[in-house]
């Protein structure tokens, strides 16, 4: 904060707040707001009733419980005293940012993100643990499925199993579980629905949670029956682009540099069209955070900086394939604390 010359800190929901207090707001119309001047103690603003929630951190936090009959808008406006330069947090509603703005008339605002994010974003190694205790699961998850029926079953329920199994595995929720049979995948994000899986269908299963509050995510390909050479060539193309990507990612390299080493060896085999996203995104706390392995980002990677590496191929009408594990920039080089089998499941 005083880097960038920003007063105080306002967080509401998201997941800064819980990183910072153990105590994660519900998204209600009732006000939660962490204010944190620059150079004075932090003040957790929270409803009466909701306080009960609330693991009192008086190292951390003073908590300041308000009555339904209170205004916490002003209370927060209070807290920040006569400070001009604000972060608030980026998904705090926009019902109370505007009331803020309207009572801080003089104030500068600016993203919450641009303080913590760089915080965030280099994990100690409690952290790592955390996420690589949470890649375990999934791995699992994703063996156990190469063992599983496919054809005759929906997408819907094969999602469903994989949220169950997650959960079973120790994962406080599921985050996402995609899955995609045949020209489906050619969608990255789809959502599963009603469609019967057939015979010689490609599978797409990208799926994550949260457990002791870190998440995993995880992409793997499934086949029913034996795939076409088509399949087969694309699939090998893919590896390949991912594996080359995940040796790229040493301290230092930027970002950008990672997802061009993936993105250079589809469209060196004439699918760079068919590859419509970004090489990966940072992971903790959030399912999605910063780093993001983009073109254009010339952020370096660090030691400790937490990231999937997923390139996709994707033939609208047809099929997509994407496959993705979660990577730990080291000094030692990049750590992938995805395990499991990365070759495509031939299931029944």
């Amino acid at each position: 904060m005083a880097e960038l010359d920003v007063d105080v800190l306002l967080l509401s929901v998201g997941a800064d707040l819980p990183w910072l207090t153990g105590y994660e707001a519900m998204p209600l119309e009732r006000l939660t707001m962490l204010v944190v001047p620059r150079d004075a103690d932090a003040t957790l603003v929270v409803a009466r009733l909701e306080a009960p929630r609330v693991e009192e951190r008086p190292d951390v936090f003073t908590l300041r419980a308000w009555e339904e009959t209170d205004d916490p808008v002003a209370i927060v406006a209070e807290l920040t005293g006569a400070a001009r330069r604000i972060a608030i947090g980026d998904q705090t509603w926009a019902r109370f940012l505007v009331e803020l703005q309207q009572r801080l008339p003089d104030a500068q605002w600016h993203r919450g993100s641009e303080v913590t994010a760089p915080l965030r974003m280099v994990k100690d190694a409690a952290e790592v643990d955390a996420l690589r205790a949470a890649a375990r699961v999934v791995d699992d998850v994703a063996v156990t499925m190469r063992e599983r029926p496919f054809a005759g079953r929906t997408e819907a329920d094969v999602s469903r199993e994989l949220v169950d199994r997650m959960l079973e595995g120790g994962h406080e929720r599921a985050n996402f579980a995609i899955v995609a049979a045949g020209a489906d995948a050619a969608s990255p994000h789809h959502e599963a629905g009603e469609r019967v899986i057939r015979d010689g269908d490609v599978v797409l299963c990208d799926f994550g949670g949260t457990m002791r509050g870190y998440c995993s995510d995880i992409t793997r390909m499934y086949v029913v029956g034996e795939p076409a050479a088509e399949v087969r060539e694309t699939y090998a193309i893919l590896v390949d682009a991912q594996e080359r990507a995940v040796q790229a990612a040493t301290v230092g390299t930027p970002c950008a540099d990672v997802d061009r080493v993936a993105r250079d060896v589809i469209a060196g085999a004439g699918l760079g069209d068919r590859f419509i996203h970004r090489t990966g995104h940072g992971i903790g706390v959030d399912a999605h955070e910063d780093p993001y392995l983009v073109a254009g980002n010339r952020e370096p990677l660090r030691a400790g900086h937490a990231f999937s590496i997923e390139p996709g191929i994707y033939l609208p009408g047809r099929f997509g394939l994407r496959l993705e594990d979660i990577v730990v920039a080291t000094d030692a080089g990049p750590e992938r604390l995805n395990r499991a089998p990365r070759e495509l499941a031939v299931v029944g």
